[in-house]
């Protein structure tokens, strides 16, 4: 293929999107219309530009995104931009996530938070749109543990009072604030409740911290869980991560989400010929092409897949393959899998 046969195979393969960020995964239009919905917003007027910043100051600037999302019609209305985005973007599945938030002066609380998600995915369901989505309640590292038993169980709540639209629990927040094998007990005590775990792991080259957690989780033996961003699990050309993490990811096929652009613009990988995708790829293991925040880091799904596609020299076949992985790896039931394949068996170009 060509490289604009590419690019269009790219856009027009449907798609998985399995990590995906609520509060920057905005566009250029959610983003003005949020700061229009606030009336000023001061200094975030420029936040629709793209940041290649570093994590650090990466996780500075999504607190300033954050502060245009305090109250439900600003969460209903960003919701609801994203997921028709993702459609467009012909995304047929996507898991999204984000930390409820506790707002006393807008009368926001952690539980309408996260309804009011559930309301916009269940109407962008109700006017037919083509995309399946579910939803991820995140807890933040950095908010301690009392804050991570809060969200454990108003995530199992939440899954019994809608049918699954809600079926997991996203471990996020700055890497490098606090230690994530503190709250093993609240993962494990989730993914007893049926709940599935995504966890941001190996962001940064914390090898005891990613080996004290996946160690511990994998023991448990029936939880479903997934890595987010892995990006120092293991790099095999430059010799970073550990042999015996690796080897566990591998035997237990614990799928990555591998977030290319977003790597690159914190700087946490140096090139995309260097990005770890690769290793895992050769390897056969489920890893699943990502955006991370598609407002933030400028990126589409379709953009992700061709940006992979070119550094990495994927065929049609190929590509398509890393969607049957991904289809693999979503946390919904058995069912809606069947529905994604179906779609992806039929699709040719």
């Amino acid at each position: 293929m060509d490289s604009f046969n590419v690019k269009e195979f790219c856009q027009k393969l449907p798609k998985v999107e399995l990590h995906a960020h609520l509060n920057t995964s905005y566009s250029v239009k959610s983003i003005q219309e949020l700061i229009q919905l606030n009336g000023s917003a001061g200094e975030l007027e420029e936040v629709n530009i793209a940041t290649n910043q570093d994590i650090d100051e990466s996780f500075k600037f999504f607190t300033k995104i954050q502060q245009l999302v305090k109250t439900e019609e600003a969460v209903y209305l960003l919701t609801r931009s994203v997921i028709e985005e993702f459609a467009a973007d012909n995304v047929k599945y996507l898991e999204l996530r984000s930390t409820p938030k506790d707002i006393p002066e807008t009368g926001m609380t952690r539980e309408l938070y996260m309804n009011t998600m559930i309301r916009a995915v269940k109407e962008c369901q109700d006017k037919g749109l083509d995309i399946i989505v579910r939803l991820l309640v995140s807890f933040d590292r950095r908010h301690g543990i009392d804050i991570a038993k809060l969200t454990v169980e108003l995530a199992e709540k939440l899954m019994k009072d809608h049918g699954g639209l809600i079926n997991g629990i996203d471990l996020s927040g700055d890497p490098k604030v606090g230690d994530a094998t503190d709250l093993i007990p609240y993962l494990i005590e989730a993914g007893k409740k049926n709940l599935k775990l995504a966890l941001h792991l190996a962001e940064l080259p914390s090898h005891a911290e990613t080996k004290n957690v996946l160690s511990a989780l994998c023991q448990e033996g029936s939880l479903s869980l997934r890595i987010g961003h892995g990006t120092f699990l293991y790099r095999h050309e430059d010799g970073l991560g550990c042999d015996e993490m690796r080897d566990l990811v591998l035997q237990k096929k614990i799928p990555i989400e591998a977030c290319i652009t977003s790597n690159l613009k914190t700087k946490t990988v140096n090139s995309i010929e260097s990005h770890h995708f690769k290793y895992w790829f050769q390897q056969g293991h489920p890893i699943i092409l990502c955006t991370d925040g598609k407002g933030v880091y400028d990126s589409t799904l379709s953009e992700e897949y061709w940006k992979a596609a070119q550094a990495f020299s994927l065929s049609r076949e190929q590509l398509k393959d890393c969607v049957h992985k991904a289809i693999d790896s979503i946390f919904a039931e058995d069912s809606v899998k069947e529905v994604l394949r179906q779609k992806l068996n039929e699709f040719h170009i």
